[in-house]
């Protein structure tokens, strides 16, 4: 009985020294910032010779150039049409108006030198019911520019562009017989400008710039000697006579920003002060304002002006506005 109550006790002693082990295995134990080091393994090991073969790669060719040219092309289409029953009470006239622009844009940048040329064409006619068809808009404009630059926001530039009309102008009124007639002022090349150009250029942000033009020469073209007739200024060049060269200093400043989403502001002023007549008297200006608003894809609206003064033209400031709704397309989308 002795025997077998100190064998169970010895089972129950054993038992319970395991469960106990069992218990201290499982007890986490933090090694944080003890020297732990394995010990190293006694069996000797050899690492062999690393041989290293040279293997020929053929070089990658990447077949790519570098364009140093932007291009971008706007073309802008309106057309207004009215039309009234005759018995309409509430008055109006049927016309027809039809305008086009189209504007390019060609930029060339590499290291320090840049190449600009801008092309504007505008044309546009109305045609009123019993009346002589009429011109909205008519110009042709072409600017080239090659600056280089010298520091930051500062460029010594060369210019050359060219301006005039595509179509004959006129001017209206009516004879003893209330029909309307019209008396031809101007024409293509009647009047048409050169200008050249030399100075600095200052451009502290992409969207404004202001050329200062130290050495700049004009040439006033009228190529048809019967104009004077109609206009007793005949744009500064004497009659008879088809050129006119001047001399003189000039500022042209420009903007062309997205002032809101969609909707961008284009303006143009040309200040040319010649050295003949440097007091004052003879300045012209010229401002030229566009304000277009994307309406889809396809689709905008414009208001445009222009305000001139030029006293080889006229004595007095002249200005003229146009509100237009159409098709629009840009190249390169």
């Amino acid at each position: 009985m002795k025997t077998c109550l100190a064998t169970i006790i010895l089972i129950l002693s054993f038992c319970s020294v395991n469960l106990y082990a069992q218990e201290i295995d499982t007890v986490p134990f933090n090694t944080k910032g003890m020297d732990i080091k394995l010990k190293r393994s006694p069996l000797p090991s050899r690492q062999g010779p690393l041989n290293f073969e040279p293997v020929n790669i053929k070089p990658l060719v990447v077949n790519a150039k570098v364009n140093y040219w932007k291009t971008k092309t706007n073309i802008g289409i309106n057309v207004n049409q009215a039309q009234f029953s005759d018995n309409w009470k509430g008055g109006g006239t049927n016309s027809v108006a039809v305008g086009g622009t189209v504007n390019y844009k060609a930029e060339y940048n590499k290291n320090n030198y840049s190449y600009v040329s801008e092309v504007i064409l505008q044309y546009g006619k109305v045609k009123n019911k019993d009346q002589l068809q009429k011109k909205t808009n008519d110009r042709i404009y072409w600017d080239n520019k090659a600056s280089f630059q010298l520091s930051k926001s500062w460029f010594f530039f060369g210019s050359l562009n060219f301006e005039s009309q595509f179509d004959n102008g006129y001017s209206y009124s009516r004879n003893g017989d209330g029909q309307e007639v019209a008396t031809l002022i101007s024409k293509f090349m009647g009047p048409g400008y050169i200008t050249e150009s030399i100075g600095f250029e200052y451009k502290p942000v992409n969207y404004f710039s202001t050329r200062i033009g130290t050495g700049t020469a004009r040439q006033t073209l009228v190529l048809d000697t019967t104009l004077y007739r109609t206009n007793s200024k005949n744009f500064g060049v004497e009659p008879g006579k088809k050129f006119r060269n001047e001399l003189a200093f000039q500022i042209v400043s420009s903007f062309d920003k997205d002032i809101f989403k969609n909707t961008n502001l284009k303006a143009r002023y040309n200040m040319f002060i010649p050295y003949e007549d440097i007091s004052g008297s003879r300045i012209d200006h010229r401002l030229d304002i566009a304000l277009t608003a994307k309406i889809n894809r396809y689709m905008n609206t414009s208001i445009t002006g222009v305000i001139l003064y030029d006293k080889d033209t006229d004595a007095k400031v002249q200005a003229s506005q146009a509100l237009s709704l159409g098709f629009a397309f840009t190249f390169p989308r």
